[in-house]
């Protein structure tokens, strides 16, 4: 099987092409959009903040080429807020591949939002084998409030969404390649898509 991560600057790679070699799996880390294009399936992954990431996706054209890709692509927290519509983080526009704005935690709440915190309301085969409330590990100031692509939700101050799914593209905000064995299951089932 073909993985490509798209490298745009902006992503933990690292622990994501180790999360795959734990499962059996090579990763390969690129911004060629032939190797892209023509991979079974593609990771997003994303650390950082939004406009500049946002401006590295532009200089490559991998803003224009991600949007319009087949395959199952699963994008990880900032990669997941990049799939969206537009982000408060620096007044960015996503890739609008999800109908919903990405919002900023209010001054109520400790932000960002580090650490281990459950998932419900779980309605996405990436879910298979994992129980409602299951801990999931995050590290976040924005979030993506829940919409009609919400597959699943956790609770920070209000429900908001921890993952989004629509056609062939699935986001998370969690860090599935640091949640240990349940995180690792939900890759293993991104890659049996």
């Amino acid at each position: 099987m073909k993985i490509a991560i798209i490298d745009y600057g902006a992503g933990n790679v690292q622990s994501v092409l180790f999360a795959l070699k734990r499962l059996g799996f090579e990763g390969t880390v690129t911004n060629d959009w032939n190797t892209i294009k023509s991979a079974d399936k593609v990771i997003f992954p994303g650390v950082g903040e939004a406009s500049s990431a946002m401006k590295m996706l532009q200089e490559s054209g991998l803003d224009i080429l991600i949007p319009t890709l087949k395959q199952p692509v699963l994008g990880i927290c900032l990669g997941m807020q990049l799939m969206c519509k537009h982000s408060e983080e620096g007044n960015t526009d996503g890739l609008g591949i999800f109908d919903v704005n990405v919002v900023k935690f209010s001054k109520e709440v400790k932000v960002p939002q580090m650490g281990w915190n459950t998932i419900h309301n779980l309605k996405s085969p990436l879910f298979t084998g994992i129980k409602e409330n299951e801990f999931m590990y995050l590290v976040h100031s924005f979030y993506a409030p829940l919409s009609v692509n919400t597959v699943a939700t956790t609770n920070y101050e209000k429900d908001y969404s921890t993952a989004l799914q629509r056609n062939n593209f699935f986001g998370v905000q969690f860090h599935p390649e640091k949640s240990g064995v349940f995180g690792e299951q939900i890759l293993k089932n991104f890659l049996n898509l």
